[in-house]
């Protein structure tokens, strides 16, 4: 039987994991749109393709490399988390 302390204590690992994992690919499409934002300002392009497909490119491709970690992360999470109770 889980407790209400294991409970809340499992609750917040599992919303700072969240915050963790979700902050590396927010990251990316930060910078690639910073970047997007700068080279439609130096070339005076305001395509809306331009705007967004190269963000989701960027993103596509972290989130293939970074798949590894993030599932091993979850993983271990539930692990934790079967094993409590």
């Amino acid at each position: 039987m889980v407790h209400l302390d294991q409970l809340t204590m499992l609750g917040q690992e599992a919303l700072l994991l969240a915050l963790a994992l979700s902050l590396p690919i927010v990251g990316i499409a930060a910078f690639a749109g910073l970047v997007v934002a700068v080279f439609q300002a130096a070339t005076q392009v305001q395509d809306f393709t331009l705007a967004h497909l190269p963000r989701l490119i960027v993103v596509s491709l972290g989130l293939a490399l970074l798949a590894p970690w993030l599932g091993s992360e979850i993983c271990a999470f539930a692990e934790r988390a079967f094993l409590a109770g």
